[in-house]
């Protein structure tokens, strides 16, 4: 900057700032800054004199007003006949110039929330479970759907519903589909949000039993458990759908036929449109190859209608995650 302040005595401050790629106004910035004489404007004739703002000062920090706010204080002096400043002035005394004004009552102390970074690359490595309300015809009553997906194939390993969401039933439920999968110790991780009942002891220590781990979601972070929520969303938009159940037993029929269908008939988008059946028991290459094979006969039928160019079916995933690192450098 003293350059090109050096150089525009010679050449103009214009030419001088484009021969050394100076924006001007950081150059007229810079050179006023030497000549700034702000610092020693006067005081306004309405603010008070130094002798005024120790008295208030005092009058603040007394023992009959230091647990008191600026209002209280103000009109306690008023009604004594005694006015020394306004409200907004004591403010501004204790916090501009003293920092005195903050929160004096015990404040919560929150725990820092890590975001859960999960990795499935086969099926029952990450389950994510979830419980959803289903509305009965009996108004403010509802029926209680649990329901474990595996992450990765999208396979639905257990289902229950219940009359009231309940950590003992959270537990029978979780154990009873860890043994219908065989989960080994240390196979396994779960995943849920911080509801009651996944956050309960009874929960905790079966999964320590099991050798299974646990994370939970952050607090109001529905992105954390994004497969549970789309399945749920899968349920309730789908066609047949009711509005609401006339028992907790037209519920559970309904909910067999559903997912039934979303585990052996539903052509899952995320999973390059295979069934959860498909995926987690290990069919998708057998299913793949087959599907490479009718594109390659359809285009050796018409290979003008794909422009010449061998199609080639979506592959599965080989990997998903919960919340994804943004490094680069993540190696599945």
């Amino acid at each position: 900057m003293n350059a090109a302040l050096s150089l525009s005595h010679d050449v103009g401050k214009k030419d001088a700032c484009e021969a050394l790629q100076v924006p001007r106004a950081t150059f007229y910035r810079f050179h006023n800054t030497d000549n700034d004489t702000s610092n020693d404007r006067p005081a306004p004739p309405l603010s008070l004199s130094p002798e005024e703002k120790r008295t208030v000062l005092d009058i603040l920090h007394s023992e009959r007003f230091c647990d008191k706010a600026p209002y209280q204080i103000y009109a306690a002096l008023l009604d004594e006949g005694q006015h020394h400043c306004s409200i907004r002035t004591m403010y501004r005394l204790l916090t501009d110039e003293h920092g005195d004004v903050k929160e004096r009552r015990r404040q919560v102390s929150r725990p820092a929330y890590s975001k859960p970074e999960l990795l499935a690359t086969g099926p029952n490595q990450v389950w994510s479970w979830d419980i959803t309300k289903l509305k009965s015809h009996t108004k403010w009553t509802y029926f209680y759907l649990y329901v474990i997906i595996d992450i990765f194939s999208r396979y639905v390993v257990g289902w229950m519903v219940a009359h009231r969401e309940q950590d003992a039933l959270a537990k029978r439920f979780i154990q009873e589909s860890c043994m219908k999968q065989n989960i080994e110790p240390g196979q396994l991780t779960i995943h849920a949000d911080r509801g009651s009942s996944m956050k309960s002891k009874t929960v905790a220590n079966l999964l320590v039993d099991l050798g299974v781990i646990k994370t939970h979601s952050r607090p109001h972070v529905s992105n954390d458990n994004p497969y549970s929520e789309a399945q749920f969303k899968t349920l309730k938009y789908c066609l047949v759908f009711p509005g609401n159940f006339g028992s907790i037993q037209d519920a559970r029929a309904f909910c067999r036929t559903f997912f039934d269908w979303y585990n052996n008939d539903h052509h899952h988008s995320g999973i390059a449109l295979m069934t959860p059946h498909q995926l987690h028991c290990g069919l998708a290459e057998q299913i793949y190859n087959k599907r490479c094979e009718t594109l390659e006969v359809a285009f050796k039928k018409k290979p003008l209608r794909f422009k010449n160019k061998m199609p080639t079916p979506e592959k599965p995933p080989e990997a998903v995650w919960i919340n994804k690192p943004e490094s680069d450098d993540i190696r599945v």
